[in-house]
């Protein structure tokens, strides 16, 4: 099997040609009138602005980070870590980049033309916006896949390593910069997109009462920017990451559990014919011209469902001829560790629509609360976001469970000395395919995810550029579905990382037993670990307070600017006058760039310190409290952000008083407080997850040399 690999690049280049095709499709629509034109220039301008500047500022944190790789690799004797992971850590970082960084660029092409096509038909408009959602979601597993073969393929044939356990611990390491990578471009994305959206809406719709994305408003630009930089570029950095993750950690897990080359070519392959047929299940997305939310909703399920059943089809032959010859595999059971992770996943997606939704009752049932005011919208969006939890980790608990069992793991799980039972890493690779198998359609997944955003900056457009108001109602109905999706997206994202967490867990723990002889109790009753815990939970509300502070002192800034706008320059409310946008834009992006980079330092220093003051065991504890706290507040914020946001769409539609009304006044202000749950805090805490788990992988070798020689 460890021949074969080279199959990856195929794939890799399906997907590449698919994304390519469809960029292209999506270029040949046309951009609208001069108007229109005009401003989404302005808009890409303002992203690619942002996206130069974030970079410039990230170079920087990335060198330093890389020459402490580089001491550790080779100014130690015998090396502190591998001589590959500092040159890993950049490539992670430069593909994740490039992810995010050409989702963008198709998304600021995109939504000028889907804006046209929605004045010719909404089927037309949603054509034109999957599209280049669809370019996204290849793109980034185009470049996952492509990742990961190089790799194996430098690792194998260039330095001629033949074992399996040696690649699988190397490989593991690779994921740190992607996840370093993906952190910057979520956070600074969305406090950009959230600060500009908060302050858009507190000053224009609650104080001057004016629609959204009106050209009256000085923050309009700035808020559809964000919208790309945040919602596209971060979110594409993000599912990268999370993607070439899941695939690393099983790849570890494999050698470490005896299944070899074997172990290590399943997941490629998942991956692979997930492509081909996430490709099938994109054609399958097409509506009727008089279709409902439902209607949409259905449409997108049709095409995800389908590639799922499909790639659950491919799994099975698959399983069959790479696992039939391997001693002492099961087969059957990791075919149906595959499978719990694909139902995993579509239970994910369909719980999360069920809660964020306006077709479903949680939802409307919100919208309803806003006839009392603004303290009932908001409690009620709390408390939905916190019942929301409870699906998506009892979904994801059983199937950590049945894959556990299903691929050979028993209650057993350490012998006499400490180590780790061969029945127990045979069972947690079960789980970390799961995860694979969870992802492997992500092509698709993701492309549900991408288009909302873009169909969000038509509807500005639209209203920018004073077009037919049924332009604007279609763009909104593909918009609030763009809301559901995004949230299935996050549900993805942080269920996938739940297993990859664990798989990285164990591959820390089988790292620090190698480099020592000495017992160490992982035992819950080990003071070290639990504080570890206590310390890893205190991390996930830290840093959701941390990067929560930067929506709101950014915010803060466009709130002040915009109303002194209003204030100084005669004539904006009269359409006399032309607000001054870019200052806006520059004030997004100043305060983005500032506020994003404590958040990534903390994920990286604190379990390096950690690891300092409590040793191995203490990282241990850490990392499972970062986990279990962090799944949890993940689902409840974006859950919670998604269902605010439409059940005010749901009022603007006509219910309860349509749009002006006290219960539409009462929405916004919830729909505000979601924004940097959604799009900011909450889908962050799946990146900190495993970048805890890398880091504190890379960085074991240290930790082992200062607790335990």
């Amino acid at each position: 099997m460890e021949t074969l690999f080279w199959i990856g690049f195929i794939g890799a280049a399906l997907a590449g040609i698919y994304a390519l095709l469809q960029a292209k499709r999506v270029k040949s629509f046309s951009e609208g009138t001069e108007r229109m034109k005009k401003i989404a220039a302005a808009i890409r301008e303002g992203a690619n602005a942002y996206l130069r500047r974030q970079y410039k500022t990230v170079l920087p944190v990335f060198a330093v980070i890389f020459v402490i790789l580089m001491v550790l690799a080779f100014a130690f004797k015998g090396g502190l870590l591998s001589h590959f992971t500092p040159f890993a850590f950049l490539t992670g970082g430069i593909w994740s980049l490039l992810a995010g960084f050409i989702g963008m660029r198709i998304a600021t092409h995109a939504n000028a033309r889907t804006a046209q096509a929605a004045s010719e038909g909404l089927n037309r408009g949603l054509r034109v916006a999957f599209s280049a959602g669809s370019v996204m979601g290849f793109t980034v597993v185009a470049l996952g896949i492509l990742d990961v073969t190089l790799w194996y393929f430098l690792l194998y044939y260039a330095f001629g390593i033949r074992d399996a356990v040696q690649i699988g611990n190397i490989m593991v390491m690779n994921g740190m910069g992607a996840s370093f990578m993906a952190l910057f471009a979520r956070v600074g994305g969305g406090i950009y997109t959230k600060a500009a959206d908060v302050g858009a809406d507190l000053v224009g719709k609650v104080e001057k009462k004016i629609p959204e994305d009106d050209p009256r408003n000085p923050a309009t630009i700035a808020d559809n920017v964000g919208d790309n930089v945040g919602d596209v570029a971060g979110m594409g950095a993000d599912l990268y990451e999370s993607y070439v993750g899941s695939i690393l950690a099983t790849f570890a897990l494999s050698a470490i559990g005896g299944y070899g080359f074997e172990g290590m070519f399943l997941p490629l392959m998942l991956a692979v014919s997930g492509i081909i047929c996430s490709i099938i299940g994109a054609q399958l997305v097409r509506v009727k011209e008089n279709a409902t939310q439902k209607t949409l909703l259905r449409t997108l399920r049709t095409g995800t469902y389908t590639a799922a059943i499909l790639s659950a089809i491919a799994a099975l032959p698959l399983t069959y001829f790479i696992f039939r010859g391997v001693e002492g595999a099961s087969w059957l059971g990791i075919y149906i560790a595959i499978l719990c992770g694909l139902i995993a996943g579509c239970l994910i997606g369909f719980f999360t629509e069920f809660f964020t939704s306006e077709s479903y009752r949680p939802t409307r049932d919100l919208a309803a609360t806003s006839q009392t005011g603004y303290a009932t919208i908001i409690i009620g969006g709390i408390s939905l976001g916190m019942e929301s939890a409870l699906t998506s980790i009892l979904i994801v608990c059983t199937a950590v469970l049945v894959s556990y069992f299903a691929a050979g793991g028993t209650t057993t799980i350490v012998d006499a000395n400490g180590h780790f039972l061969q029945s127990f890493n045979r069972g947690l690779y079960g789980i970390g395919i799961a995860g694979v198998g969870m992802l492997s359609t992500l092509g698709i997944t993701l492309a549900t995810d991408a288009y909302g955003p873009v169909a969000d900056n038509a509807g500005g457009i639209a209203q920018m550029a004073g077009m037919d108001p049924v332009v604007r109602e279609r763009t909104d109905a593909l918009d609030s579905l763009g809301n559901t999706t995004a949230a299935t997206g996050k549900g993805f994202a942080i269920g996938s990382a739940s297993l990859t967490s664990l798989a990285l867990l164990v591959s820390y723990v089988n790292i620090i037993q190698d480099k020592t002889d000495a017992v160490l109790n992982f035992s819950i009753i080990n003071p070290t670990v639990l504080i570890g815990m206590f310390i890893g939970a205190m991390l996930v509300f830290v840093f959701s307070a941390v990067t929560m502070n930067g929506v709101e002192r950014a915010a803060q800034s466009v709130v002040i600017e915009v109303r002194r706008q209003f204030r100084e320059i005669p004539g904006i409310l009269e359409g006399t006058a032309t607000p001054e946008y870019a200052k806006c834009v520059s004030i997004c992006t100043k305060g983005a760039l500032k506020e994003m980079v404590v958040p990534a330092i903390m994920a990286v220093v604190v379990p390096i310190v950690a690891g300092l003051i409590l040793g191995p065991t203490g990282v241990v504890g850490l990392l499972a409290g970062v986990s279990v706290a962090g799944f949890a507040v993940s689902v409840f914020m974006s859950n919670a952000g998604g269902a605010w946001d439409n059940a005010k769409k749901y009022i603007e539609e006509g219910h309860f008083g349509g749009k002006g009304s006290k219960p539409h006044k009462a929405s916004v202000v919830g729909d505000t407080i979601g924004d940097p749950f959604k799009d900011t805090s909450g889908p962050s805490l799946n990146i900190l997850i495993k970048l805890c788990a890398t880091v504190s992988i890379v960085f074991s070798g240290l930790i082992a040399l200062i607790h335990l020689l």
